[in-house]
């Protein structure tokens, strides 16, 4: 009795953990989708291919500059003992700006002046020689032609002559050169007062009064002042040299300024430069760029730069008005998006839609990762997107042209409201293949998150 018992038991228990396998192995295979249906798909997301306007941007970053702007400097150099602008000041041309200790200036041209007097005073007494030796050559002459003097006698009178000739001719080049002279102290004196060469804003101002400036006679000389436009302003930015080739002249930009987020400027390209700029020059991080010129269309600055009541600086004991300062300083930082081409009307697909596959591969249906037989038999990448259908992913081969931020055009192989495959990113880049099965979202799921992307 007791042995029929223990082999039920022995029985039971090989059977509840036979059960146990069977039950955990089921449980494995359901998950693993060996047991209890089919695969559903590779998870995707999709969006519709629409018409719609595609602009194509180049961004670059730079700073503001005025159109125009002059550095004022000294011709002559001294002590600054007069200085009626300050920074910010609005000049009209012909203005006053600054005056230098004229003593030394006044000294020389006294001096000029008196070297002239002298040198008239010379020329006079050489003139009264010439006549003198004149009147004495003659008589020797008729003399002379009497047979009552001799010949030597004729000569000696004849050469005394025209040496005061040439005497008198020196005297008045004498004469000249003092005047130049004269006319250069008085051109110094002048220059002793600077004066603005055009109407414009001060800019910048490097000097104070009782200080010492060098002239440009002297290597470059001290840069004062500089008199800019700021009703005439523009953006110098730097255009990698892979997206200089898409910007031309005239194209349009819109401008914002770090210190102003809030406002946006338009503008137009000006100037495209030949040459560019590279920064670390023969190292991995080599950079090439290429300076680009956008005028700030309108007067950035209109009515905010500093008056004064009676215009200019012509009566400088009269304070400034201020009447707020320019809103886009020289020298402010911001961003520029060129629009460098526009498409109205295009069918067009997310950026991330459009991918690169290898025809080869696709052909042979070999993975990316057979390097060896990749190698041997080259490579035909070609840009492509995924059209979902049903549960299947259909490979289309497409023709792009410009891009925006968000949407790339197609201009061939794509028809409008084609529901192409946007993510996962892995999935579009490398997973997907043709006829890859899928599982779509629905059409309502798509609508919320497109609803959902926009508002973000």
């Amino acid at each position: 009795m007791s042995s029929a018992t223990s082999t039920s038991r022995r029985i039971l228990y090989w059977g509840g953990g036979l059960l146990a396998v069977v039950l955990i192995l089921g449980g494995i295979g359901w998950g693993m989708g060996w047991i209890g249906g089919e695969d559903p798909g590779l998870s995707i997301e999709t969006e519709r291919a629409e018409r719609r306007t595609v602009t194509q941007v180049v961004t670059a970053f730079g700073r503001a500059q005025p159109e125009v702007e002059v550095t004022i400097s000294p011709d002559v150099s001294g002590e600054i003992v007069a200085l009626p602008v300050q920074e910010g000041d609005a000049v009209q041309k012909g203005d006053l700006l600054a005056r230098l200790k004229p003593d030394d200036y006044q000294a020389q041209l006294d001096r000029q002046r008196a070297q002239v007097s002298q040198q008239k005073a010379a020329l006079a007494e050489r003139r009264a020689d010439s006549v003198q030796t004149r009147r004495t050559y003659q008589r020797k002459q008729k003399l002379y032609d009497k047979g009552v003097i001799s010949e030597s006698e004729f000569q000696d009178a004849e050469s005394a002559y025209r040496q005061a000739v040439a005497r008198l001719q020196s005297a008045r080049y004498q004469v000249e050169s003092a005047k130049a002279s004269l006319q250069d102290a008085r051109e110094q004196l002048e220059k002793t007062r600077l004066y603005a060469p055009m109407s414009g804003t001060v800019s910048k101002l490097e000097v104070e009064v009782g200080e010492r400036v060098v002239g440009t006679a002297q290597r470059a000389g001290t840069e004062m002042m500089n008199i800019a436009q700021l009703d005439r302003m523009e953006m110098e930015v730097d255009v990698n040299e892979n997206d200089v080739v898409n910007v031309e002249s005239r194209d349009t930009a819109s401008i914002e300024i770090d210190a102003y987020p809030e406002r946006t400027f338009q503008g137009a390209v000006t100037e495209i430069a030949n040459s560019a700029r590279i920064e670390n020059q023969g190292s991995q991080q080599q950079v090439t760029n290429f300076p680009v010129t956008i005028r700030v269309l309108g007067d950035p600055n209109a009515a905010t730069a500093s008056t004064r009541e009676s215009g200019g600086i012509s009566r400088p004991e009269v304070p400034a008005r201020e009447m707020g300062g320019p809103v886009l300083r020289p020298g402010m930082s911001g961003s520029v998006e060129i629009q460098t081409e526009t498409v109205d009307n295009a069918v067009a697909v997310p950026i991330q839609a459009v991918t690169v596959r290898d025809f080869n591969e696709v052909r042979s249906g070999t993975s990316s990762d057979s390097s060896g037989a990749k190698a041997s038999r080259g490579e035909d990448l070609r840009k492509v997107v995924f059209v979902a259908e049903a549960d299947t992913a259909r490979m289309v081969e497409v023709t792009t042209g410009i891009a925006d931020d968000t949407h790339m055009e197609i201009r061939a192989g794509l028809d409008e409201g084609a529901r192409v495959i946007t993510g996962p990113y892995e999935a579009v880049s490398q997973d997907l293949a043709p006829g890859t099965k899928v599982q779509m979202p629905s059409e309502e799921d798509e609508g919320s998150e497109q609803v959902v992307a926009a508002s973000q």
